[in-house]
């Protein structure tokens, strides 16, 4: 008896530090505190719904996209009358961009309130974006639209979000290279290659090649990091001619 009852007040406490620290980052106390529970669950739990439907963050993730995506669209479209269509899409990309979301989730420290049987150090960044999106989704269904807006405003838009400073952000040097070579009509290359070293972690290097010139080199846990690093130090050998692509 004495055992049930420790495991019930070991629950209790634990869904009310979850509860605090909840309140805590949206500003109000949640009424569908079950709403924030499943946004922060993540899917190596395997836990399902009395319709075998899975517990996890991935759907509100989805959700919460879509809100950021429109609250962030309606303020650019309000902002900056004179922007066309093509302007709008690549300022909100800036916004939303998954580097920004890891920020503000890490920000947020969201990390602590996962549920998971993945230690949380064996995560990649991305996970603090992802919750960052299925926080949002799940304010948008525990009390809809204008609150969802009001908290997009206060963590993003308001704080993060500068006209000007945003039109100088890259959001992808890769991508930003790779369009400015084609305009150029010049030949570029990726050499990655695996490159462990004496290191714990596998790492990747690249070397970048433009017109068959190696014009910078990089290395990095993932072949993906690796090319952006080496990407963004072409950038800054070729600044002069490649900012007007910003």
């Amino acid at each position: 008896m004495k055992s049930i009852r420790n495991i019930l007040n070991s629950r209790s406490k634990r869904n009310g530090n979850f509860f605090v620290k909840t309140t805590k980052i949206l500003g109000y106390k949640p009424r569908k505190i079950d709403i924030y529970k499943k946004a922060f669950t993540h899917r190596s739990m395997n836990l399902k719904d009395s319709h075998g439907n899975a517990i996890n963050y991935e759907r509100l993730e989805f959700l919460g996209d879509a809100m950021l995506s429109a609250v962030v669209a309606c303020h650019l479209y309000q902002e900056v009358p004179g922007g066309d269509e093509g302007y709008l899409t690549k300022m909100r990309s800036k916004v939303v961009s998954r580097e920004h979301l890891n920020e503000l989730g890490k920000e947020l420290e969201l990390i602590n309130l996962v549920q998971s049987k993945i230690p949380s150090g064996q995560f990649g960044d991305n996970i603090h974006g992802n919750l960052f999106e299925a926080l949002v989704g799940a304010i948008f269904l525990d009390k809809g639209y204008k609150y969802c807006e009001k908290f997009i405003y206060k963590r993003v838009i308001i704080p993060h979000v500068d006209i000007e400073q945003l039109e100088g952000k890259v959001i992808s040097y890769k991508s930003l290279l790779i369009e400015w070579c084609q305009k150029e009509k010049k030949v570029f290359k990726y050499n990655v290659y695996e490159d462990t070293g004496n290191d714990n972690i596998r790492h990747f290097s690249v070397k970048l090649s433009i017109d068959n010139k190696m014009v910078a080199k990089a290395r990095a846990t993932s072949k993906k990091k690796a090319e952006e690093k080496a990407s963004k130090r072409a950038f800054f050998a070729y600044q002069n001619k490649m900012s007007k692509m910003i």
